[in-house]
This record gives C-alpha cells, structure tokens and sequence, in this order.
C-alpha cells in the first residue's frame, strides 16, 4: 500500500499559512508556492540512490559521494501543476519536465483529459507528479494512469494539500505510488473542493476566476 508522507518542516508550513490567506496577491502566491516545491523536493528526493566517489580538494584527496546516475522526471498536471515545477526545478535542474491536461467536469466531478506530453524515456526516470490540489483524486489518478500505460513505473505524487477522499482514492487505485503533502485538510465541500484548503489554486496562480 502507499504510504503518505506528511511534510511539517516549520518554513514549509508557515509559507503554507501564508498561501491559504486569502487577501495574498498572485505575485506572492507563485513565489510561495514555488519555494514551497523547492522545500517539499528535498524530502521527495530522499531516497536518491549514492555511489562513491573521491572528489581532490585544496588540501588533498576526500572521499565523497554522488547521486548515481538516476534520471528524473517532474509531470505537472496543467495548469495548476505549473506552479510548483520552476520550485522543484531549482533543485533538480537535470529533470526533463512532462505535461498532463485535464480538468475536472463541473457537474460529474469526473477527471476529463485533453493533452499529453512526456519525455521520451518516461520509462526510465523517477517521476514527481505535481499539482498543489489533491481533491477527489481523479485528476491525479487519471494522470498515474496515463503514466503507466506510457511505461512508467516509478512515480510519486507531490501536492500541497491533500483531502482525506483524494488521497483514498489514489491509494485504492494506484497502491505503488506514495503521496507527499504538506497538509490534510477536514474534508472537500459539495462542489469537491478541499475545506478549509487554500481555494482554486490554478486562478490563484495565473489571477483567473
């Protein structure tokens, strides 16, 4: 089964606070968000595989380490997705970076897609799924699968909040793929958004209604 991994690291969670204000402007919420991601990479990073290596210093030889050789892979969920790659980018520069379109029906709440675009050789990186909402979880589940069928296999999704049914969803449908957040939230409302959450994050980002 899937394990979540709630992210409390004390700047993590003030910025955090400071996203969910509503009086906070989209200027100040990209940058937030994106430093959020830049945070959030560190623990999702963790378990990069090191090998040794010796590295010359001004004073002699010293045995050092480097990641070895993985290739990595950040997926944004458009839009909202978008918010969170130049963050997790600033840590991982090398990463090739994938799109997925989909929005969710206003009257179903069911994941409709309408646009893909990966590297070539998702099959052999570790990919970071992001989008700073997980709901009702179909977009996210919707966009593992599309992963998968394009050879994926080692995926692990990023948001910043998380609702108890989203992160439900994603684990019955897709147990292999650990969830990372950095909160979780009571409950979604009626319309499937995440109370108290942090409102639309996509027309928070780009100024949109």
């Amino acid at each position: 089964m899937s394990t979540v991994h709630l992210i409390d690291h004390p700047l993590i969670q003030h910025k955090l606070t400071l996203i969910r204000d509503k009086t906070t402007g989209s200027k100040d919420f990209r940058d937030l968000v994106a430093e959020i991601s830049t945070l959030m990479a560190y623990e999702v990073t963790r378990d990069l595989p090191l090998e040794d290596t010796e590295v010359e210093t001004p004073m002699g030889v010293a045995p050092a380490r480097v990641i070895s050789g993985k290739k990595v892979g950040i997926i944004a969920v458009l839009r909202a997705g978008l918010g969170m790659v130049e963050g997790m980018l600033r840590l991982i520069p090398a990463a090739k970076v994938g799109h997925i379109g989909i929005y969710r029906d206003p009257e179903t709440l069911k994941p409709i897609d309408y646009y893909c675009k990966l590297p070539k050789d998702v099959g052999e990186r570790d990919l970071i799924l992001v989008d700073p909402m997980l709901a009702t979880g179909g977009s996210a589940a919707c966009a593992i699968r599309f992963l998968k069928e394009r050879g994926a296999s080692s995926i692990k999704l990023v948001v910043l909040v998380a609702a108890p049914e989203g992160i439900e969803m994603v684990k019955e449908s897709h147990p292999d793929v650990d969830i990372y957040t950095a909160a979780i939230d009571k409950c979604l409302n009626s319309h499937g958004y995440i109370v108290p959450g942090l409102g639309d994050a996509g027309d928070r980002l780009f100024g949109t209604k």
